[in-house]
């Protein structure tokens, strides 16, 4: 399964809940596939997407917060996970695509291929989930909606030549959207 295709089915099956999407193709596949008011592209930020959702997470917790981040942003604020699982938030579901690369960079090779995100996640108080088929995407989703968080679920991804489009939208229209919707 590609980066895009799983974006594609767990946008589609949330539906309307707050997305904060990593930098980069991300980002990207998201805007392209299932853009929307509630969704929060990080531009220009690597790593951060994991501390933003936390915070949206804790200052509205009767809503369900997704982050999606890829293997190479979450390594780079590795600390956020101990963070979350410290913290409990029972509305934040972190997916995290692994593809065991920096894709959206040049295809630099992250170090998922001997760390296993899913193991540290589990080991911070995280309820772990690691999918490598998109039925397997769909059931888990349907499962975690009767679930408190945080919720990690792991998604094994293939390295894609389909590159998205860019958002056409300014940082700051993102923000002004996002925060709109969120106080709406």
């Amino acid at each position: 399964m590609n980066r895009k295709k799983a974006i594609s089915i767990i946008a589609k099956q949330i539906r309307n809940n707050y997305l904060i999407a990593a930098n980069g193709f991300i980002s990207r596949d998201l805007f392209d596939v299932y853009d929307k008011p509630s969704n929060f592209y990080m531009i220009g930020s690597m790593g951060l997407a994991s501390s933003i959702g936390l915070g949206i997470a804790l200052k509205k917790p009767k809503k369900r917060i997704f982050i999606f981040d890829g293997d190479g942003n979450l390594l780079m604020n590795l600390g956020s996970l101990t963070t979350i699982g410290y913290l409990k938030p029972k509305n934040l579901v972190h997916v995290v695509f692994d593809n065991s690369s920096h894709e959206s960079t040049g295809g630099q090779p992250t170090h998922t291929k001997k760390i296993n995100i899913d193991k540290i996640a589990k080991a911070s108080n995280y309820k772990v989930f690691k999918v490598f088929f998109p039925n397997d995407l769909s059931k888990i989703l349907s499962q975690i909606k009767k679930i408190d968080g945080p919720i990690l679920i792991l998604v094994k991804i293939k390295n894609s030549s389909e590159i998205s489009k860019r958002i056409n939208l300014s940082a700051l229209d993102i923000k002004h959207r996002f925060m709109k919707n969120l106080n709406s």
